[in-house]
Order: structure tokens, then C-alpha cells, then sequence
């Protein structure tokens, strides 16, 4: 089943995926990256997302190999720019950036990227990218030179998100950003999640078993950790549990 249509499935079912997001630039060595392999293995993660806001190095595809070559986990690429794609991934989050008005994020790289992609196998997955202020300036924001959407304006996430689904978008993705000082709200997501039917994906900030079980009560279909898992890899186990119970709940009903 491709990528797209397992998570519509999933949402109508009400079942909750998880994805560890990894960026090749804080990728130190092979162990560290094996660590988190066995790890996300153990504890049934859905999909690897792999990409930054600038990835500096040149090891994303070398990411990608290891992943593809010792598990089955899928690897969908999350760029930051049309020059961090691998043609051995799964898939790719073809992002626009709607929350703000940067014209090459929102259009110019994916010009770029389209005849790159026309011609390989990755499943291309339109997705409205929404960054949502958590507190601090955060890598992404100063890339993109957009400003993030106030954290306490729903109505404007939710008719941001409305209007990326009228256009066509497949996701939605709303994001506090790498290293945010506070998660996505549940207000928020709640606001977002009524106004769209597409699957709706939310990250940054989700360091801890309680907000990842907000996130999910409050309508995320698939959540997102990142950064909080270089500081405590374990951390992985206690959130992927809130999402397995999520789903034995809903399988029991």
C-alpha cells in the first residue's frame, strides 16, 4: 500500500502513526545511527522521515542506504530544498509552505524539483507545510525567512490549512520547528483538525509522553519526534506506547 493511501486508511479507522524524524547533519557515526534503527524497530515506528532545514553534509543518501538496508521501516525525505532528494527513498513530503509568503517555498523549489522527480520512483506526497511559533526564532523559520503562525491564532491555522486542502494538498503538517520550546498546542491542533479531512501530521517540540498523548487526543493522525531523541534515545519507547495503547483502543471498540 502506498504511503498516501495507508495513512487515509489509517484515519478512518482512527489509528495513530509515529515517525522519528532524522537529520543527516547530527549523524556522528554508524553506531549512533544503528542505535536509533534497533530502537524504532523495537518499538514499531511507521516511517522514518529524513531531511533539515540545511543539511550541510553530504551523507544524506548514505543515511538513506543504511536505513533501506537494515530495515523495513519507510524512509520519506523531508527537504528543506529541492537539493536534498535521493531517488532510494520511499517518498517524499513535496512541501509548500503555506503559513508563509515566500514565493520559493511556496512554488520555486518545487519547480525545480518536479522534473527530478517526474523521473524516479519516490511516491510524491503534496503536503501544506505550516509553521506555528513555539516560542523562539527556530532553524526553519530563519531558512525559509517566513514568520510562523502566532500560537494563539487558530482561526488562521485552521482556514491556512482549509485552503491548502482546497488546493489540492494530500497533508497537512504543522510544525513548531527543530528544537522548539513549546510543542504545537492542543487548541491548535484541534482548531486544524476540524477544518481539513486530510491527514494531519504534527512535530516539534514533542519531548515527553503527555504531550505526544495531547497531540493525539487532539486530532494528529501521525506525530513527529526529533530533536528530543538525540538527548534521550529512550524516550522513543514511552511516547510509541502511548501510540500502541491509542490503538488497541480503537482496535477493541
Amino acid at each position: 500500500m502506498k504511503i498516501l493511501d495507508a495513512l487515509n486508511h489509517r484515519r478512518t479507522q482512527g489509528k495513530k502513526s509515529i515517525a522519528v524524524l532524522v537529520d543527516p547533519d547530527k549523524i556522528e557515526d554508524v553506531a549512533q545511527l544503528d542505535h536509533l534503527l534497533r530502537l524504532s524497530t523495537e518499538n514499531c515506528v511507521d516511517y522514518f522521515f529524513i531531511g533539515g532545514s540545511l543539511v550541510t553534509t553530504t551523507n544524506l543518501a548514505d543515511v538513506v542506504k543504511t536505513i533501506k538496508e537494515n530495515v523495513s521501516i519507510p524512509v520519506v525525505l523531508f527537504p528543506g530544498s529541492a537539493l536534498q532528494i535521493d531517488p532510494s527513498a520511499d517518498a517524499i513530503l513535496f512541501l509548500s509552505l503555506i503559513s508563509g509568503r515566500n514565493p520559493d517555498l511556496l512554488i520555486g523549489q518545487h519547480v525545480a524539483a518536479a522534473p527530478i522527480l517526474k523521473g524516479n520512483k519516490l511516491e510524491v506526497l503534496p503536503t501544506g507545510y505550516l509553521l506555528i511559533n513555539s516560542g523562539k526564532t527556530t532553524s526553519v523559520a530563519y531558512i525559509s525567512n517566513t514568520t510562523p503562525i502566532p500560537e494563539d491564532k487558530y482561526s488562521l491555522a485552521a482556514c491556512t490549512a482549509m485552503a491548502g486542502e482546497m488546493l489540492g494538498l494530500k497533508l497537512i503538517y504543522l510544525d513548531a520547528g527543530s528544537g522548539a520550546e513549546r510543542e504545537v498546542s492542543k487548541k491548535m491542533i484541534s482548531a486544524v483538525r476540524k477544518s481539513v479531512d486530510v491527514p494531519l501530521i504534527v512535530g516539534g517540540g514533542i519531548n515527553s509522553p503527555q504531550k505526544a498523548l495531547h497531540a493525539l487526543e487532539a486530532g494528529a493522525d501521525l506525530i513527529v519526534i526529533g530533536n528530543a531523541l538525540e538527548k534521550s534515545p529512550e524516550l522513543l519507547t514511552e511516547i510509541s506506547e502511548k501510540v500502541y495503547d491509542w490503538n488497541q483502543t480503537v482496535a477493541a471498540k
